[in-house]
């Protein structure tokens, strides 16, 4: 199984506006309608992967309509020759904030991933959630375009992929450089020359080892990747994949342009890959939850929880991971029971206006580690979804690449 594949990625041509054509991940500022529409109102009638997308702000309102819009502005972009494909990897550079994160854009088969706690080379880190995909196969389902927003990453502790080829970027054509909207900071990408794919690929390939495997998880584990964000987004390229094979024959499905998707990968040792959580926001005051917190958590951890004017502070347990699985379970079946409405919100600024705004309640979930990820992963299984975040809201990433899957 060739689980990294040298990518054809599709970029704008000359003349398109880069400030708006790159937009944030669907997934971002779901309790923020004026974040979309300020994008909107900055976007306009310019080509722009926001009209490529469906912000899930909107996914509680019927957005059947939209799907054909999307597919259509695929089709236009494509038949007016706004995108210019081609083949190899792309070193990705983005600053925020005055931090800076690198990643390299690649095509994973799909073959080589589940979401389920099995031995594959691709691995969720969350639980996925089926009834949060029908839109987002919808739209991949008809598309003939990907514009990712995953993140996936490497246990590269002695930085041998990723870094040497940011140490080299001078001598790389560089394909883009400008400043993100909304507040999404700079973006550079190079293109990685094609001499040096095939040791690019071999090493990717040495993180299967299973040598190396035992040396960092005492197992021979078989991880290559765990998914650092979109969980959501590659279990619905899976689950479009797994509908259309049955369709071809076996010479069509190794060449299907779906068999593969394009995603970035980053070091999950590198520099700037700072952790956030997410924090749980009801978007009214529920006093009962609270409650129902106080009388359920136990440890020697502080739980924050913010009001509108005020806030307290309750007992929780110690380690991150098992007082976000305790908090998650109580939040879901609080939901299911009552009919509560919850959000997830990044940054505690973003969270108290929230709660600000509609007198609500907040919840400041704990810090999960880095460096307890793959460990995590390999020997216990999925986090709850949205467990960690890759920086703050602004840092995610933001499609700009696309690839043709049909």
């Amino acid at each position: 199984m060739e689980v990294v594949k040298v990518p054809e990625i599709c970029l704008p041509v000359k003349g398109v506006d880069m400030q708006k054509w790159a937009t944030i991940a669907c997934d971002q500022f779901t309790s923020s309608p004026k974040y979309w529409e300020e994008l909107t109102s900055f976007v306009g009638d310019a080509p722009s992967t926001l009209k490529i997308t469906c912000p899930e702000i909107y996914l509680t309102r019927d957005v059947s309509g939209e799907v054909p819009k999307v597919w259509a502005a695929m089709d236009k972009y494509l038949d007016e020759g706004l995108l210019e494909e081609r083949k190899g990897f792309v070193l990705v550079e983005r600053a925020v904030g005055g931090v800076k994160r690198v990643g390299l854009m690649i095509a994973i088969d799909l073959d080589a991933y589940d979401w389920h706690r099995v031995r594959v080379p691709i691995r969720a880190t969350e639980d996925t959630l089926m009834e949060r995909l029908p839109v987002r196969i919808s739209i991949r389902s008809g598309a003939k375009l990907e514009s990712p927003h995953a993140i996936i990453l490497i246990d590269d502790v002695e930085k041998k992929i990723i870094e040497p080829l940011y140490a080299a970027r001078d001598g790389y054509t560089k394909l883009y450089d400008f400043d993100l909207n909304m507040g999404g900071g700079n973006i550079k990408g190079y293109a990685v020359p094609e001499s040096e794919e095939e040791k690019i690929l071999s090493l990717f390939n040495a993180l299967v080892d299973p040598d190396v495997q035992r040396g960092k998880y005492s197992t021979d584990a078989g991880i290559m990747f765990a998914v650092g964000d979109g969980n959501h987004s590659i279990a619905t390229a899976k689950v479009c994949w797994e509908k259309l094979k049955p369709t071809l024959t076996e010479e069509e499905r190794a060449v299907s342009r779906a068999r593969y998707m394009l995603v970035e990968v980053v070091n999950l040792n590198g520099d700037g890959m700072d952790f956030k959580p997410i924090h749980r926001y009801f978007k009214v005051r529920d006093d009962d939850f609270v409650k129902k917190l106080k009388s359920s958590l136990y440890g020697e951890g502080r739980l924050r929880i913010l009001y509108k004017g005020g806030e307290e502070y309750i007992a929780c347990p110690a380690k991150a991971s098992t007082a976000i699985t305790e908090i998650q379970t109580l939040v879901e079946a609080y939901v299911k029971n009552t009919g509560a409405e919850v959000d997830y919100v990044h940054d505690i600024e973003h969270l108290q206006d929230c709660v600000n705004a509609t007198d609500g309640t907040g919840i400041v979930m704990p810090e999960f580690k880095r460096e307890e990820l793959f460990d995590y992963v390999v020997n216990v299984g999925n986090l709850p979804k949205k467990a960690f975040s890759i920086g703050a809201a602004e840092e995610k990433r933001y499609y700009l690449e696309c690839r043709k899957i049909k």
